[in-house]
């Protein structure tokens, strides 16, 4: 099986559209998926519009609760859920088309890894992009290149495909739920040996602003969140996993 987890936060104007989308493009290429779409704690009708695409598609299950923890609080809850021997997840505005997925998880398999990401900075990746999140986005590549000598050259893209008991065993002992939550699960899964491919991705950046959603508060956090991480990782060695 494949499980594919779709974190929600005020989706509420397309994500009933965007779970259809995603059940077409899985389904073109096996029978054996399910959709976990998590309500991060939304303030408008996103809960509503995910039973009601649940309610006509039966491998899309409606999950959610009330308090808005994060979109990495969103992913741990929907891995908590996940029943697949491979477990991804794309982000709910689908800028990614799940289109994707499909390659993702051939290259999972015929390459024997146990973790796919998707970069922007592959060579073969198209991307329409805000000029500010690209510099954004290598500034923070350089960091966690030092940081952690990750053999990855982008750990923010929204479209990732674990091997499921990998990442049900990290998720668990994660300790970020914001943005930063994606190199904290990363750096765990290579902690266990995880194999890791990267692949191209073709974005296009549908928010108004430069950096969407992200706040100046969001960078600062994403920032202190990383070193905690690292500090945690190389220096406490607090991780049990």
């Amino acid at each position: 099986m494949l499980s594919i987890i779709v974190p929600a936060f005020n989706e509420g104007s397309r994500i009933y559209d965007n779970l259809k989308i995603i059940s077409s493009a899985l389904s073109g290429f096996t029978d054996d998926y399910e959709i976990i779409a998590v309500n991060d704690g939304s303030s408008d009708n996103t809960g509503d519009e995910i039973r009601r695409a649940a309610s006509e598609d039966s491998r899309i299950i409606s999950a959610g609760y009330e308090q808005n923890r994060g979109k990495g609080g969103a992913i741990i809850e929907g891995v908590s859920l996940s029943r697949g021997n491979e477990v991804g997840f794309i982000d709910a505005d689908l800028d990614l088309s799940p289109d994707q997925i499909e390659t993702y998880v051939k290259a999972m398999r015929e390459q024997g890894a146990d973790v796919v990401i998707g970069s922007k900075m592959h060579k073969d990746s198209k991307l329409e992009y805000p000029p500010a999140r690209k510099i954004f986005s290598f500034c923070y590549y350089i960091m966690l290149k030092v940081l952690f000598g990750l053999k990855c050259h982008d750990t923010q893209t929204g479209l990732k495909i674990y091997r499921g008991d990998i990442i049900r065993k990290v998720a668990p002992a994660q300790t970020v739920n914001g943005y930063a939550f994606d190199i904290e699960m990363l750096a765990l899964a290579s902690r266990c040996g995880a194999k890791l491919v990267e692949m191209p991705v073709e974005l296009n950046y549908t928010r108004n602003t430069s950096f969407g959603r992200i706040r100046t508060g969001d960078v600062l956090k994403m920032f202190t969140d990383t070193w905690k991480i690292w500090w945690n990782l190389r220096v406490r060695k607090s991780y049990s996993l």
